[in-house]
């Protein structure tokens, strides 16, 4: 027993030496043999002998520091520059597949859905603006969309702006409490849907905490019900009524803008030459050199195009011309700025300039231009469209085969493509010249070459009579006649010769 007492004691003290030195060392001990020891748990109260190490222990830890060597290239491979998808080898020998950089980068979907994307900003900035152009009639703004609107007054206030009418129910005027907020949004909703205008999925608590997904949702909401679907526009019959919101925007913008070929509501406006033309069909003067805009200033042409809508159209700048030209910009949000544009109407004194004469855009048509198909003595009609050339007059000169020349008629159709009516009536046949001209210039094409047809008989006003044609009564070898009777009198005519052919025999009867 006293050997096993002194073991004890031994053991005991081989204890609180290895305490004392983990207290004096940060991290695993260093053995004599330069191989690293077990971490020493500190004693418990009643210590047990510790037991001698099983053969295998040592490498079993050493396989698991291997481990985490083997997991540490993985923890590198994040950082490194290598091809995606490239596969590593651990210190053990094994490939360890290398994560890909998909996986370091947001897929483009969900890039579009981020919280922080690029179209989310333009939106709120473009929906914050239109609010507040709305509001300012009441001496109310908005500053940060996704919170303002969560007391509800704000939210009322430009339903009553928009719709011109009044909730119908009493609110809090001074929301304190978040249960105060949660009942005049609701005020607000119910309004909405005695109005029949559908939300989905937006409830008073999505406003009041300031889900801005939702909030974006019904300004947009409110901006297609009052801004696009209601308001009637000149020049709009019953079928357009009928689109959806899009449809009838952008019917409205291409049958505004037949120079360019508008498709969509985004990358079609980022160079800002499609709000040029817009402005200055929409006011003509206003932009009229917007054709030699340099689609590489798209920020510059867009500025020029919306400053000048400001100033003199009425239409407010919800979006800037730095949003409007990012290629990230979405629909929503160009679609807003558009629908104000319907309703603008040109102020008093503005800077209207006169375009520069482009002769060469002027467009001619019509069958007096045709080179077959006119006849003496018939009208023949043409078309001019100058929409694209600038202001200048229009002449048009017909000049016959025998020299002489005369001015044709041009009547001014005062319509948006501003085209003019040509008429002229030939008085001989041949090749007639017709010149036309556009302040001074001719147009492409000019002059045209127009052949000129003798006129055809009408048969419908010929008419014939006598014995010769009738059914009985002439004789074999026997002459015998028929008058035959048109427009200006009466011609005879007879057998002449054994071919049996017919000749007339005398003039007007």
């Amino acid at each position: 027993m006293k050997p096993n007492s002194r073991a004890t004691k031994a053991t005991k003290a081989q204890l609180k030496s290895h305490q004392s030195q983990l207290e004096s060392h940060q991290g695993p001990i260093k053995c004599h043999q330069g191989h690293q020891s077990p971490t020493v748990e500190p004693p418990k109260p009643t210590p047990e002998p510790p037991r001698p190490p099983k053969p295998n222990s040592r490498a079993t830890k050493g396989d698991s520091r291997a481990t985490k060597a083997t997991k540490a290239p993985r923890r590198a491979t994040k950082g490194s520059s290598g091809a995606p998808g490239a596969a590593a080898m651990n210190s053990s020998g094994y490939e360890d597949a290398a994560p890909a950089e998909e996986a370091e980068e947001l897929p483009a979907a969900e890039k579009e859905l981020a919280e922080d994307a690029p179209w989310k900003k333009i939106q709120q900035n473009t929906f914050t603006r239109w609010c507040n152009e709305h509001l300012k009639c009441v001496n109310k703004s908005i500053g940060d969309l996704q919170r303002d609107l969560g007391d509800g007054l704000r939210l009322i206030a430009l339903l009553e702006v928009l719709s011109q009418k009044k909730m119908g129910r009493k609110h809090h005027p001074r929301p304190n409490f978040r249960q105060m907020k949660l009942e005049n949004v609701s005020v607000a909703l119910e309004f909405l849907e005695r109005e029949r205008i559908k939300l989905v999925s937006i409830d008073s608590k999505a406003i009041v905490d300031g889900n801005l997904k939702l909030i974006l949702g019904l300004v947009w909401t409110l901006i297609l019900h009052y801004s696009i679907s209601l308001p009637v526009w000149e020049e709009e019959d019953e079928a357009a009524r009928q689109q959806t919101p899009k449809q009838r925007l952008l019917g409205w913008v291409q049958h505004r803008v037949p120079q360019l070929r508008i498709t969509n509501f985004n990358r079609d406006w980022n160079d800002g030459r499609a709000l040029g033309a817009l402005v200055d069909n929409c006011a003509p003067g206003l932009c009229p050199d917007w054709q030699s805009w340099d689609p590489a200033q798209p920020v510059q042409n867009a500025r020029e195009a919306m400053q000048q809508a400001d100033d003199w159209l009425g239409v407010p700048q919800v979006i800037a011309p730095e949003e409007i030209a990012d290629p990230n910009v979405d629909e929503h949000s160009v679609m807003t700025y558009l629908s104000q544009f319907p309703k603008a109407k040109l102020k008093p004194g503005a800077p209207l300039r006169p375009r520069a004469l482009r002769p060469e855009c002027v467009r001619a048509y019509g069958p007096g231009l045709e080179p077959q198909g006119n006849t003496v003595l018939q009208p023949a009609r043409f078309t001019v469209e100058t929409q694209e050339a600038g202001s200048g007059e229009v002449l048009v000169y017909i000049q016959d085969p025998e020299g002489h020349t005369e001015e044709a008629q041009v009547v001014a159709n005062n319509d948006e493509k501003r085209s003019f009516s040509v008429t002229y009536v030939p008085k001989v046949a041949g090749l007639h010249k017709v010149t036309v001209l556009f302040g001074g210039q001719n147009i492409s094409g000019s002059p045209f070459g127009v052949n000129v047809a003798m006129a055809h008989g009408d048969a419908s006003k010929v008419s014939a009579r006598g014995p010769g044609i009738e059914p009985s009564g002439n004789v074999a070898n026997k002459a015998t006649y028929f008058d035959i009777y048109t427009a200006g009198g009466r011609a005879a005519v007879a057998p002449s010769g054994a071919g049996g052919s017919w000749g007339a025999l005398g003039g007007a009867g």
